[in-house]
């Protein structure tokens, strides 16, 4: 009782996190060149790019990380928190993204998102270890805290200064594992801030909970839906990009 869980980490899973995070960036990325066309605000193309940055690049990665978490304590998630931290994410990128899709060049814009999405990272990250249910609780250490705020506000706006400026296949590519790693370096930066204090004898016994499910249920899911996403985005994009071309051949 009240000792603390000595936390590792599968290794697997910390790869797949950044796999993901990667692929995820990349399809948004692929999309957030869309957003504005003729002067207007192509809202699913917005959509697109916020998923795939937010909710894969970022959510997905949170998750697949907090997966990877090798603990002698069984826990689970609450939905609600998990959700609606998943929400908070898209919802962030989206307003992130077409505000400096309006004016890309515009550097006051460009660092006013990047605060507006570092902070929503933040709140995504620590909602979704607040949605944690195990035998025990959080002991923060603060500066770690202030560490990973910073870390994803800078990130948030390295990332939004690439995606205004990225164009061409390998540019992209590059630009995807920078966002990947900045990502991964937030999530693990804000995970090494929480030491979990175990205050149950029970250790093996999930916590009670309608909507609590067992991380043991979780992985498979997780990432078969992110991958799921990342393969509809980029069809969706690679659709589009086609028919535009199809579009210019005929009317020239």
């Amino acid at each position: 009782m009240n000792e603390i869980v000595t936390l590792a980490y599968d290794v697997n899973y910390l790869a797949y996190s950044f796999i993901i995070s990667v692929l995820g960036s990349y399809v948004g990325l692929l999309a957030y060149r869309n957003i504005i066309k003729n002067g207007k605000v192509q809202y699913i193309h917005v959509l697109s790019a916020a998923v795939g940055i937010g909710g894969v690049g970022v959510w997905s990665m949170h998750f697949i990380g907090m997966l990877a978490l090798k603990l002698d304590l069984a826990y689970g998630y609450a939905m609600l928190e998990t959700l609606v931290s998943l929400v908070a994410a898209i919802v962030a990128a989206a307003a992130a993204l077409v505000y400096v899709a309006k004016a890309p060049d515009d550097t006051s814009r460009l660092l006013q998102a990047g605060v507006g999405l570092g902070l929503g990272v933040c709140l995504m990250h620590y909602l979704g270890m607040f949605g944690m249910r195990f035998g025990g609780i959080f002991a923060w250490n603060w500066g770690l805290v202030a560490a990973s705020v910073l870390i994803a506000i800078v990130s948030a706006t390295a990332a939004l200064w690439l995606a205004s400026r990225t164009n061409g296949s390998a540019m992209r590519i590059v630009a995807a594992l920078v966002m990947g790693g900045a990502v991964c370096a937030m999530h693990y930066t804000g995970m090494a801030a929480a030491s979990i204090i175990c205050t149950t004898l029970t250790r093996t016994v999930m916590p009670a909970g309608w909507d609590v499910v067992a991380s043991s249920q979780l992985p498979q899911l997780v990432i078969l839906l992110s991958l799921g996403l990342i393969l509809i985005i980029f069809c969706d994009q690679l659709y589009y990009s086609l028919s535009q071309k199809t579009k210019r051949s005929l009317v020239a």
